[in-house]
C-alpha cells in the first residue's frame, strides 16, 4: 500500500506538530463547507422549494440518523485497521455530493426536488459519518493528552470566528444577488464553493500521520458494541448526551424558521446575530478551555448547560409587547447567551467523551457515544416538527388588565402571545431541565463539587471585560452589531415567505 496510508507505530514529534497543522487546515476548509451548505443557508433553500415544518424537522433529522452507520462502520475499521484510507475515500464521496444540490434548482422537476435534496443530504451525511468514526479515534491517538483541550479549544475558535465572518459575507451576498436574480441561485453557488472547500480539506486529511491501530479482526461486533454499553459510568454519560442532543434538535432546527416566518427577517440580519454569536463563541472557547484544564470537563458543563437551556425559554418572549425595538435587543441578547454558552458546551462533550473513552478502545466508544446521540438527535427534530405542525392553530395569550379610577381609564396590555413554534420551545426547555439531571451521575477524575467554577468564571470574564480597558471600548465594541442591526432591520421588506 502507497507509504502515506500506512499507519506507523512510532511517529517523531516533528511529523506530530506538522500533523497538528494539517488538521487546523482541514478545520478552516471544512468550516467552510460547513457554512456554505448547513444552517440557516440550508433551511432557507429547503423554504424556497416549499418544505413545510415536518420536512424542515425530517431535513433537521437526516445527519443524527445517518449515525446508524456507526456500527457496521465500527466492524470496518477493526478488521481492516486502516483509519486514513477510509476517511479519504468516505470524505471524498460525501463531499463530491454537494455539487448535486447545485444542479438541483435547474434540472430536477418541481415535485421531485425535495426528495432529491433529502437523498443528496443522506448521501452527504452519510459518508461524511463513516469517515468520523475512523477520523474521531485517529485525532484521539495522535493528538497528545496534554495539549489535546487547549489544542482542540484553539482549532475551535479559529475554525468558527472564520465560519462567522464568511456566513456575514455570505448573507449580504443573498440579499444582493435577491435584489438581482431569482433568489435560489445564490445557494446553488453556495453548495458549489462548499463542496469544493472540502475537496481541499481531504488533500490535507491525506498528508496527516496516522497512529497504528491495535484492532482485532476477530472481534465479533457484538464485543465491540456491549464493552462501552457495559462500561457503567460510560453508560452515563450517553444517556446524558442522549438527552441533551433530544433537548437541543427538537427546537434548534426551527430557530431559522422562526426568524424568516414570524419575525420577517432579512437573511442579512439572521446571519449579523449569527456572527454575533459566533464572535462571543471564539471569546469563550479559550476561556472555557483554560477552566476546563484547571477544574474538569463535568465541571464547566454544569456551569454552561443551563446557560444554553435557558435560551430556549427566551425565545418566545421576543415578541414582547410587539415591540420592534424590544426584539432586536431580546435577539442579540439570546444569541450572545448561545455563544457564550455553547463554547462550553461544545468543547466539554466531545472531549469528555474521549477522555472517558479508554485510550486504544476509543473507536467503539466514540461510535456508539456517535450512534446514540444519533438515535436521539434524529428522532428530535422529527418530533419537533409534528409539534410544530400540532401547535400551529394554537395559541395562549397573557393580556394585563388595568382599571384606574385615578386616572378614570381601562388599558389591556398583551406582553407575550404563545403560538406555533413557542410552544416547541417551551417543551425543548422541559427537556433540558431533565438533561442536566442526568448530567451528574457522570464520575470524572479531577471534577470539583458544583459552584466551584462558577467564581473563576466570574473572575476570568471579569479579566477579559478589564482587558477591553476602557468604557469607551467597551461601548464602541457593542456599537457596532447593534447599529447595523437596527439599520438592517428597519430596512427589512415587507414581502417576505408567508407567516405561520
Amino acid at each position: 500500500m502507497t507509504d502515506w496510508l500506512n499507519p506507523r507505530r512510532v511517529i517523531p514529534p516533528e511529523e506530530i506538530e506538522r500533523g497538528l497543522r494539517l488538521i487546523m487546515y482541514d478545520g478552516v476548509t471544512a468550516q467552510v463547507m460547513t457554512t456554505l451548505t448547513g444552517g440557516a443557508f440550508l433551511v432557507a433553500f429547503a423554504l424556497l422549494l416549499g418544505a413545510p415544518p415536518l420536512i424542515i424537522g425530517v431535513i433537521g433529522a437526516l445527519q443524527p440518523l445517518t449515525q446508524l452507520l456507526q456500527i457496521p462502520t465500527i466492524y470496518l475499521v477493526e478488521r481492516i485497521g486502516y483509519r486514513k484510507l477510509l476517511v479519504v475515500i468516505a470524505l471524498t464521496i460525501s463531499r463530491l455530493s454537494c455539487f448535486s444540490l447545485v444542479a438541483l434548482p435547474w434540472l430536477v422537476p418541481e415535485a421531485y426536488r425535495l426528495p432529491v435534496l433529502i437523498a443528496a443530504l443522506l448521501l452527504y451525511y452519510g459518508f461524511g459519518t463513516i469517515s468520523g468514526v475512523a477520523w474521531n479515534p485517529w485525532l484521539r491517538d495522535l493528538i497528545p493528552e496534554a495539549r489535546l483541550s487547549t489544542y482542540m479549544a484553539t482549532r475551535l475558535a479559529i475554525t468558527t470566528g472564520i465560519g462567522a465572518a464568511l456566513a456575514l459575507l455570505a448573507a449580504f451576498g443573498v440579499d444582493w444577488y435577491e435584489a438581482r436574480f431569482d433568489l435560489i441561485g445564490i445557494y446553488s453557488i453556495y453548495f458549489g464553493l462548499g463542496g469544493i472547500a472540502g475537496l481541499f480539506g481531504i488533500f490535507f486529511i491525506s498528508r496527516v500521520p496516522e497512529p497504528k491501530l491495535d484492532h482485532n479482526p476477530n472481534l465479533s461486533i457484538a464485543a465491540l458494541i456491549a464493552e462501552p454499553i457495559l462500561d457503567r459510568n460510560f453508560r452515563q454519560l450517553l444517556i446524558f448526551l442522549a438527552s441533551w442532543n433530544f433537548a437541543v434538535n427538537f427546537a434548534a432546527p426551527f430557530f431559522t424558521v422562526y426568524l424568516l416566518q414570524r419575525l420577517q427577517l432579512r437573511m442579512s440580519v439572521i446571519l449579523t446575530l449569527s456572527v454575533l454569536s459566533q464572535a462571543v463563541n471564539v471569546l469563550f472557547f479559550r476561556l472555557w478551555g483554560r477552566l476546563a484544564e484547571r477544574f474538569s470537563y463535568k465541571s464547566v458543563l454544569v456551569e454552561a448547560g443551563p446557560l444554553f437551556i435557558l435560551t430556549f425559554i427566551l425565545w418566545p418572549l421576543t415578541s414582547f409587547g410587539n415591540w420592534p425595538a424590544f426584539t432586536l435587543l431580546a435577539l442579540i441578547f439570546i444569541y450572545a447567551l448561545t455563544g457564550m454558552s455553547t463554547a462550553g458546551v461544545q468543547l466539554c462533550t466531545g472531549n469528555l467523551a474521549m477522555k472517558l473513552a479508554p485510550r486504544g478502545k476509543a473507536t467503539a466508544y466514540l461510535a456508539i457515544n456517535a450512534l446514540v446521540s444519533g438515535i436521539a438527535a434524529t428522532i428530535a427534530p422529527v418530533l419537533g416538527g409534528l409539534a410544530a405542525t400540532l401547535f400551529e392553530g394554537e395559541e395562549l395569550t397573557f393580556t394585563l388588565h388595568w382599571a384606574s379610577r385615578i386616572f378614570g381609564f381601562e388599558s389591556d396590555f398583551i406582553p407575550v402571545k404563545l403560538r406555533g413554534l413557542d410552544f416547541v420551545f417551551l417543551l425543548a426547555f422541559v427537556f433540558g431541565l431533565y438533561s442536566l439531571h442526568r448530567l451528574v451521575t457522570i464520575h470524572e477524575q479531577g471534577e470539583v463539587e458544583k459552584g466551584a467554577v462558577l467564581p473563576e468564571f466570574q473572575s476570568q470574564v471579569r479579566r477579559a471585560i478589564d482587558h477591553v480597558s476602557s468604557v469607551a471600548g467597551i461601548r464602541d465594541l457593542f456599537s457596532f452589531p447593534y447599529a447595523r442591526l437596527i439599520e438592517l432591520f428597519n430596512r427589512r421588506k415587507t414581502k417576505r415567505i408567508p407567516l405561520e
